[in-house]
């Protein structure tokens, strides 16, 4: 018997790729048993009702309470005797046969919380992969500053292995839902809801390895992701790019470490030379 799983997609005005993410869902050799889309905040939340009347997608709609809270308000709607979940971002496409490879490998060894895929760049009008990787796990610096493994080189078959990494994107995030729930917060929250955006997928990550749990880089899994900004620092908006120094500040006081002076310097620097 195949694994039911669910797979939650928090929205934010996603109305030019959500069709895209789903038909690529639709159109894979295992389908999830539930899709939940959270809406969060969205400037108009009319482009889920097209969906809403599937059996299979169950929406729901929020104020702008971010990417973390979403995901938890997503899970809490999720049936227990779904034992796999997939937390997706709606500018990602699976490939056909990602979620059934991820489900194969989950329950092939109860030590894994978590599998990352091969994600590949993608440009977002023509919906093609654009030949650079996107994330293969997440990696830290030798100063403290975490990055996506492999972001803007060739997809030439470098990062070919599986490997345990320290933490997984959180944009294709399959997951072990016992191992969720063994490391969830006050009220049963996956995710740390003072992450508003960015760096909850490592601080998540972190608490699943401190509990003991695997995190498994799979490059058999593939996916397209269209990352708004790309590798363009400079295009992502200043406050954003604040809410993320001021979140690395913030992991490593949940998860001491000497990286707290890196991470105190680099808010210094956007905050104050907009760097």
């Amino acid at each position: 018997m195949q694994p039911r799983i669910a797979v939650i997609i928090v929205c934010h005005n996603a109305e030019a790729d959500l069709a895209r993410c789903l038909h690529a869902l639709d159109a894979g050799t295992l389908r999830p048993a539930l899709i939940v889309l959270v809406d969060s905040g969205s400037d108009s939340a009319a482009y889920l009702e097209g969906f809403a009347a599937r059996p299979d997608i169950r929406c729901l709609k929020a104020g702008n309470i971010g990417y973390g809270s979403g995901n938890n308000l997503g899970l809490r709607t999720v049936p227990p005797d779904m034992a796999f979940v997939l937390f997706l971002n709606p500018d990602c496409f699976l490939l056909p046969d990602t979620l059934a490879r991820a489900a194969a490998v989950l329950a092939g060894d109860e030590r894994l919380a978590a599998l990352g895929p091969r994600l590949l760049g993608c440009a977002r009008e023509s919906g093609l992969a654009s030949g650079l990787l996107d994330s293969t796990g997440i990696v830290r610096r030798w100063y403290g500053r975490w990055q996506d493994r492999g972001q803007g080189q060739p997809d030439d078959g470098r990062f070919g292995r599986p490997e345990l990494m320290p933490a997984l994107c959180g944009a294709c995030l399959f997951c072990r839902r016992s191992a969720l729930e063994a490391v969830a917060l006050a009220g049963g929250a996956v995710f740390d809801p003072a992450f508003f955006l960015y760096k909850e997928d490592i601080e998540l990550c972190l608490r699943l390895r401190a509990a003991g749990w695997h995190l498994l880089y799979q490059p058999a899994l593939r996916a397209l992701h269209c990352r708004g900004w790309q590798s363009e620092r400079q295009a992502v908006p200043w406050p954003l790019r604040l809410m993320a120094a001021a979140n690395e500040i913030r992991l490593y006081c949940r998860h001491p470490s000497p990286y707290l002076l890196w991470a105190l310097a680099k808010y210094a620097l956007v905050r104050w030379l907009h760097i």
